[in-house]
């Protein structure tokens, strides 16, 4: 397992747990979270960060750029032209190419528009972004986004925030199946079950936010989701057991007594 690191667009991570940073009731709680976790990579929505108002406290001051990887998203962007003005901004910023992009199709919903999803990721991979794509779970439209030169696909277990864990196991196993790039299950996921059947699965990691955030003990909870992750990650290369119709005894039918 020592040799089992995550690689994704050239970047080495230890943990396949990438955490969210809102929702959490201050920095502090956040910063003590994805310690808990284990995480060396958490997303930042760079619509919502505090970037002028100095009066208020600043995610960086919690969380060191320099010792954990941030990942630039563009949560609240519901079409390409909005994700490529904000992860460009993010360049700027902070010099960051790796990004996750998300373009919304909807308020209700938060489904990812594909449509404009495509369309950015052509763009951003030219300008030289790896790009981590936020996904319906549709083997085509995952498979032509690897295509575009997606760094990661990223398909969602069910709507954000809704804690509905995985609903569609089978196009997700299909996904899984087709890919040469990281899957990487986001959003949905409600409890460390179900991050543990995402890697029992064969995906390669999950990025959770709110079942960490808005859990009743977010520290003890994000610490359950490190140990999930790692078990789930152990069984898929474990292998799991051939499954059977009928009982087949575990103690020998020969020399009893």
């Amino acid at each position: 397992m020592k040799k089992d690191n995550f690689k994704i667009a050239g970047q080495l991570l230890k943990s396949r747990l990438i955490v969210g940073t809102g929702k959490y009731k201050n920095f502090k709680e956040t910063a003590l979270a994805i310690k808990a976790s284990g995480a060396d990579m958490v997303t930042v929505a760079v619509r919502r960060v505090n970037i002028l108002d100095k009066k208020k406290p600043i995610l960086t001051d919690y969380l060191n750029p320099k010792k954990i990887k941030y990942l630039p998203n563009t949560a609240g962007c519901y079409d390409a032209e909005e994700s490529l003005r904000t992860l460009r901004l993010a360049r700027e910023m902070g010099g960051w190419k790796m990004v996750k992009l998300e373009v919304l199709g909807d308020k209700k919903t938060l489904y990812p528009n594909m449509i404009e999803t495509l369309k950015a990721t052509k763009i951003l991979v030219k300008e030289g972004f790896k790009v981590l794509a936020y996904c319906s779970d549709d083997p085509i439209l995952t498979k032509k986004l690897e295509d575009l030169g997606a760094s990661a696909i990223m398909p969602l277990a069910s709507p954000i925030g809704s804690g509905q864990g995985i609903v569609n196991k089978i196009n997700l196993s299909i996904i899984i199946k087709n890919s040469k790039v990281p899957v990487i299950v986001d959003a949905g996921i409600g409890t460390p079950s179900d991050a543990t059947i995402a890697m029992e699965m064969g995906c390669q990691a999950v990025l959770v936010n709110s079942a960490i955030a808005l859990s009743h003990k977010p520290i003890l909870m994000a610490e359950a989701f490190k140990y999930a992750v790692i078990s789930g990650r152990k069984a898929f290369l474990a292998g799991r057991m051939q499954k059977k119709l009928y009982a087949k005894a575990s103690t020998p039918s020969k020399g009893l007594i």
